[in-house]
């Protein structure tokens, strides 16, 4: 379903109504990335409703002002996602969408709402960790780009397309200022379980980073290192929902929770 001028629903991209679902999953972005990562999840996941989260200042909100901190979007992603949060739901991220999925639920937590009933956090060290890599937000375009370059994320005809890069590279500065200036605040673990998901192949976040996930929970961890880099969910994106699905399975319908 494309958004519509409703303030919530823009914040929601490429959602498909799905009457049969037993429950929501919300779907947070990559820096740079938007919900069209998750367009084709819903086709797999078939008792769940997909719903990709798009931030502003990317894909259909390109218009529209990136945020530059992540404790500023929390707020109103809240705001607009409350609608939404009418039935049993859960929360996936990657990379910095994890810090999103993260930070969103202690937002809900501070406010009494119903809480995501499990956080998949995928490709992203535990946010009490401290950054390993020097913040490049800031850094002038050849080396910016360069470093886009070595992360594997970007496509290199996208890299080498002078006019694309210009419209793009603000959004990306805003994203990665989003994940470089993030601090991490200390606080009670959460009752869901989490699982932890990482690529074998990703340079940058390690097994021990994504084991440290563990810390946030009270409730069931499960680490799960899949084929590829960081960018693992798009090459291996069978064998991430295969889990999520597993995992998924795994939460009784009954002990979801409810509409407060």
């Amino acid at each position: 379903m494309r958004p519509s001028g409703n303030p919530s629903e823009r914040w929601l991209a490429y959602r498909e109504v799905n009457p049969s679902a037993r429950l929501r999953m919300f779907c947070f972005p990559h820096a740079g990335g938007g919900a069209s990562t998750y367009r084709t999840w819903q086709a797999t996941l078939r008792d769940v409703e997909v719903c990709p989260v798009q931030p502003p200042g990317r894909e259909n909100r390109l218009r529209e002002p990136a945020f530059t901190r992540l404790l500023d979007m929390i707020p109103p992603l809240a705001d607009a996602l409350a609608p939404y949060m009418d039935m049993p739901f859960v929360f996936f991220g990657h990379s910095l969408g994890s810090a999103t999925a993260f930070e969103l639920a202690r937002e809900l937590r501070r406010r009494g709402r119903p809480l995501p009933a499990h956080l998949f956090a995928s490709g992203r060290p535990a946010p009490d960790l401290p950054p390993r890599d020097e913040p490049i937000h800031a850094l002038p375009e050849p080396e910016f780009i360069e470093k886009l370059r070595e992360m594997n994320g970007t496509p290199e005809e996208v890299l080498q397309h002078e006019e694309l890069m210009k419209l793009l590279l603000p959004i990306l500065r805003a994203d990665f200022a989003v994940n470089e200036t993030y601090q991490y605040a200390g606080d009670e673990p959460f009752d869901f379980g989490v699982s932890a998901f990482g690529g074998l192949g990703d340079p940058d976040v390690h097994r021990e980073d994504l084991e440290a996930w563990k810390k946030q929970t009270r409730g069931r961890f499960r680490l799960r290192m899949l084929p590829g880099d960081h960018f693992f969910i798009m090459g291996n994106k069978d064998l991430v929902l295969e889990a999520v699905a597993r995992d998924l399975a795994e939460i009784s319908t009954t002990a979801l929770p409810g509409p407060r």
